[in-house]
């Protein structure tokens, strides 16, 4: 089966990209819940938070260090909200684990 996102690491699938770096890509999502919404897409593929394990610190690091870059890059560092579903009945659509960050205005009513 294939992974949107993954194709969209790859560069094989187009997106409105916000932030790339070696680690990470962001995209603006295509359903937004907030003014500025984008997702935070490690390229290295897990599933969800559950696939992590102790070798992949170093990944984890990167994702949540990449945060604050993108919120500074798209000019939301003074507020904004982070979410990480995990799970079909948490919410999760896409099975790549990735970061909604939230924030252009009021988020704090946002789930």
């Amino acid at each position: 089966m294939s992974c949107v996102f993954c194709e969209i690491v790859s560069g094989r699938v187009s997106a409105q990209k916000a932030y790339e770096d070696t680690h990470v890509v962001a995209i603006h999502d295509i359903h937004p819940q907030a003014p500025v919404h984008v997702l935070i897409i490690p390229k290295i593929h897990r599933a969800s938070l559950n696939e992590f394990d102790e070798m992949d610190s170093n990944q984890a690091g990167e994702l949540l260090m990449s945060i604050p870059r993108v919120a500074r890059a798209l000019n939301i560092s003074g507020a904004y909200k982070t979410v990480i579903n995990t799970g079909a009945e948490a919410g999760q659509t896409v099975f790549h684990l990735h970061v909604h960050i939230l924030g252009g205005g009021k988020v704090s009513g946002l789930v």
